[in-house]
């Protein structure tokens, strides 16, 4: 297959042959938010957000990380750039994202800023970000004054940013920065601002570049200096090597600045603290400057920081535009001119050819922009991962020594962190998170599969996983439990790999990563099953408040009772389910080349998930556990009080904890097995029919047209159709934009669990947008809205039971309409409505715009996609994280396989 340019490129950057070239040494790795983050707090009591504010961001220099806007730097962060602005009316430069903290807002941290990620290659060779800048100062305490009003008020919305009026007669600018590689270690920058607003505006640029302070925290550590020079009408900041010397120095070429200016990459202790000073020069210094005229920049022209400035009045309509030029050439006597420009002109072509082999032809041009948005989405998040949990908790050389109430994380002092990964939001979420990334790397095997190969080993190796097996969830407690995806992820991958690749596809990185399960498999059937019952636990695995009960935490319902309690998990136990089928698939694969070592494990996990399905479905009258409801025929959570006598409760709140169980589904044909593995498994199963003949009744179904052929799964054909009646029911869980999060019929009779003691009664309602209350956290409603993530696996286990029971077996779709369809197309369907979210409609709105008329009706808003975190269960609106390309990117597979 001959290859674009841009694989072409792709492919140099993973070679470990002469042709390796390091196309990926700089890239978008730089974080969009660094404070308010677990990594930079060092408090006593843990409070993240309110030990390093944004207020102090200017100010205080970070210790694991760095941000900006649109920002790039190299694969270890230690030479970054990024662009300031300022308006003229500000009170600071805008030299980061402004949001709101944890408890300022009601959805929670919430960035109040207009940004957008237009475009973006896999090697970065090409990327483009668009940001809306107030030409009025901007109202960050009306912001944080009126969502604090709102959390009074649990309905009502997020109050943004486009709500305080400030975009009024369009009185902004569009400051637009692209990027262009002509090699590994040269890049080409082109910003242009161009003035919205009926009058004439001025503009203050600032092209940053500076070292990530990696030198304040160690003794006898010396700190890496940028220099300015002048020639003719360019400008150059010249970087040298870091304080280790492993980054080679570089040179910003600025194309006719009006001033340089430069201080260090120090914190300001005279301003925050009250202290002495490093450096007469510190962070802050050329915001003091610009804004307050104060002699706080470096007359010699040196530092650790540095700016070109940059100043334009801007008539109403009129635009500017400044070059740039990132290179390690550090004599370039033409950095600008015809040849610059031709860079940008390949660029954006070979972008346009790599996406074009990307997209199917059957997309229209909309969809195609939307699919493009969304991997570029993607590819703008990554971000250079840096912590080091012992060193974190034991504090710095040059420091006080901690506290010992600061212990966050203590028992993953083995964790060490140093890679680029890809985060859910780079704002919201700039950490990994552990089922987020497994939904990440499938949409990146599209464009990089090599990235989302490497970013599920990365978790899966010793430096992350801990040495019992489990995998971290997220900085804020790496002992939380999310779905256990990574063995699912691997084989979506290796899907995907085959299908590009066909016979070339990469069955070592799938042993790879089926090793590193079958650690975190023992780890969950013995740490997160309390009773020994094939019954799982694991708190809110990634289901925030969608319980009545706050399953990540019980103490706060044991004091309330007085006793203890236990729930048995519905999800918790499907989620094992899928977890033994696809490490069965897994190991059916690698049987075809190794029959001795994985064969055997064919047998292992089919009869491992065998007995958890046994257990899901049973009516276990020895303990009196049902998770399946024989009367509402649906899977519920299961509540066990500890009081005499021991009293049971099955928390029936239909809810995606009982849709998750139909997720474990796997087809076997016994005539594509090898030879060995299919001997084994036809033994294994004749065992269990013959010694536990009702173990399989439910779980097995044999196809009538094909006796080779089997279906495993927890429901049979007969109850799947009952869930399905409950799911595609539109008074339930089928919205117009996908499945709702729990069933609609909450919205007006909220569910009640009356626990009969000590008047301990818990209620639950139907909340289509933010939550209705900041319990369990109230970051994130599961109570309504529809999530991308549990949709598309939805859609997935539809097509595998379509692929088996084939299209003579059809349901009422929706519910009550007469209306019968096969589950495949049923299937597209729901692919449809997802996608529809950002799709025009025939009015020309995009259901993810909600009701902003800005967004829906102007143009120069309207085609740039947001890809929000959830989205409103009944109108499509985008609701919580704005930027959430990291799961909601799905959007993008979606698409990919849309016939």
């Amino acid at each position: 297959m001959t290859l674009n340019k841009e694989q072409e490129r792709l492919a140099k950057a993973y070679s470990t042959q002469q042709d390796h070239e390091e196309w990926l040494e700089w890239g978008p790795y730089l974080s969009e938010r660094q404070w308010g983050t677990v990594r930079e707090d060092y408090s006593s009591d843990g409070n993240a957000w309110d030990y390093f504010p944004h207020d102090q961001a200017r100010s205080r220099a970070y210790r694991w990380g760095e941000d900006g806007l649109a920002g790039i730097s190299d694969p270890k962060q230690k030479l970054c750039f990024a662009l300031s602005l300022w308006n003229g009316n500000d009170p600071i430069l805008k030299e980061r994202l402004f949001g709101l903290t944890n408890s300022e807002g009601n959805h929670g941290e919430d960035v109040k800023e207009y940004y957008f990620y237009q475009d973006n290659t896999p090697t970065h060779s090409y990327m483009k970000w668009l940001y809306k800048y107030p030409q009025k100062a901007f109202p960050y305490q009306d912001l944080i004054d009126e969502n604090a009003r709102r959390k009074q008020f649990p309905h009502s919305m997020e109050y943004e940013l486009i709500d305080t009026g400030i975009f009024e007669e369009d009185r902004y600018f569009d400051v637009q920065v692209e990027y262009a590689k002509s090699s590994p270690t040269d890049v080409l920058v082109k910003i242009k601002v161009t003035n919205h607003g009926p009058d004439k505006a001025p503009i203050h640029l600032l092209p940053t570049l500076w070292f990530r302070n990696t030198w304040s925290w160690f003794f006898d550590v010396k700190e890496p200096v940028i220099e300015g020079v002048t020639k003719g009408n360019v400008g150059i900041l010249k970087a040298s090597s870091d304080a280790d010397g492993s980054t080679d120095e570089m040179a910003l070429y600025c194309e006719n600045p009006e001033e340089l200016f430069f201080v260090d990459n120090e914190t300001n202790n005279k301003k925050l603290f009250n202290s002495e000073n490093k450096t007469k020069y510190p962070k802050d210094g050329i915001n003091d400057h610009l804004i307050h005229g104060t002699a706080s920049v470096n007359p010699e022209l040196k530092g650790s920081k540095s700016s070109a400035y940059y100043y334009f009045e801007l008539e109403s309509g009129a635009s500017q535009e400044i070059n740039l030029r990132f290179t390690a050439d550090l004599d370039n006597q033409v950095p600008f001119g015809d040849a610059f420009e031709k860079v940008f002109t390949d660029r954006i072509a070979e972008a346009d050819t790599f996406y074009e082999n990307i997209s199917p032809t059957t997309l229209s041009d909309e969809q195609k922009m939307i699919q493009r948005q969304a991997y570029a989405g993607m590819l703008w998040s990554k971000q250079y991962y840096l912590y080091v949990v012992s060193d974190w908790l034991k504090g710095d050389p040059v420091g006080p020594t901690p506290p010992e109430s600061r212990n966050r994380n203590k028992e993953w002092s083995h964790f060490y962190a140093d890679n680029i990964l890809t985060m859910p939001d780079k704002w919201e979420y700039p950490w990994f998170a552990a089922w987020d990334l497994c939904f990440q790397t499938v949409v990146f095997s599209r464009v990089d599969i090599e990235f989302a190969k490497k970013q599920l080993l990365f978790l899966s190796h010793e430096w992350y996983m801990s040495p019992k097996g489990a995998i971290p969830a997220y900085e804020w407690s790496f002992s939380d439990i999310n779905p256990p995806l990574h063995a699912w992820a691997a084989l979506k991958i290796y899907e995907i790999d085959k299908e590009l690749n066909g016979d070339k596809a990469d069955t070592q990185f799938l042993a790879d990563i089926f090793r590193h399960c079958l650690m975190n498999f023992t780890w969950w059937v013995n740490q997160v099953d309390k009773d020994n019952n094939n019954l799982f636990e694991g708190g809110f695995l990634g289901l925030d408040n969608i319980s009545i009960i706050n399953r990540s935490d019980l103490s706060n319902l044991e004091q309330r009772l007085g006793v203890g309690v236990n729930m048995n998990q519905s999800d918790g136990t499907s989620w094992v389910g899928m977890f033994c089928l696809k490490m069965m698939d897994i190991a059916n694969v690698l049987s075809v080349e190794n029959h001795s070592e994985y064969a055997h494990l064919v047998s292992k996990f089919f009869q491992h998930f065998v007995f958890v399905a046994d257990a899901m479905n049973m009516n276990r009258t020895e303990c009196n556990i049902n998770l399946w409801d024989d009367e509402d025929e649906f899977y519920y959570d299961f509540l066990t009080v500890y009081e005499q006598p021991t009293k049971y409760h099955s928390v029936k709140l239909r809810s995606l904890v009982g849709v998750i169980a139909l997720f474990p589904v796997a087809t076997i044909d016994f005539t594509k097995l090898e030879k060995h593995s299919a001997k084994s498994l036809q033994e294994r199963l004749d065992w269990f029919l013959d010694k536990h003949p009702e173990l399989l009744d439910l779980v097995k179904t044999t196809s009538e047209k094909d006796k080779n052929k089997m279906l495993l799964s927890f429901v049979n054909p007969e109850r799947l159709v009952k869930i399905l009646l409950r799911v595609f029911d539109e008074l339930e869980f089928l919205s117009p934009h996908g499945i709702r999060g729990i069933s609609k019929v909450y919205e007006d009779n909220p569910y009640t669990l009356d626990l009969q003691r000590n008047n301990v009664t818990l209620q639950e309602q139907y909340a289509p947008a933010e939550s209705l209350n900041q319990a369990f956290g109230g970051n994130s409603n599961w109570r309504g809205p529809v999530w991308f993530p549990i949709n598309f696996l939805l859609i997935e286990t539809l097509l595998k039971y379509n692929e088996f029971l084939g299209e003579d077996f059809q349901v009422e779709y929706p519910s009550k309409s007469g209306n019968m369809m096969h589950l495949g197309d049923i299937a597209k369907d729901l692919s449809k409505r997802l996608i529809g979210i950002f799709e025009k409609d025939q009015n020309g709105n995009r259901p993810v715009f909600g009701g902003n008329q800005t967004f829906q009706k102007d143009e120069r808003w309207n085609n740039n996609i947001l890809f929000y975190e959830y989205f409103h269960g009944d109108i499509g609106a985008g609701i919580g994280a704005s930027h959430q390309t990291g799961w909601t990117g799905l959007v993008a597979e979606l698409l990919q396989t849309l016939k």
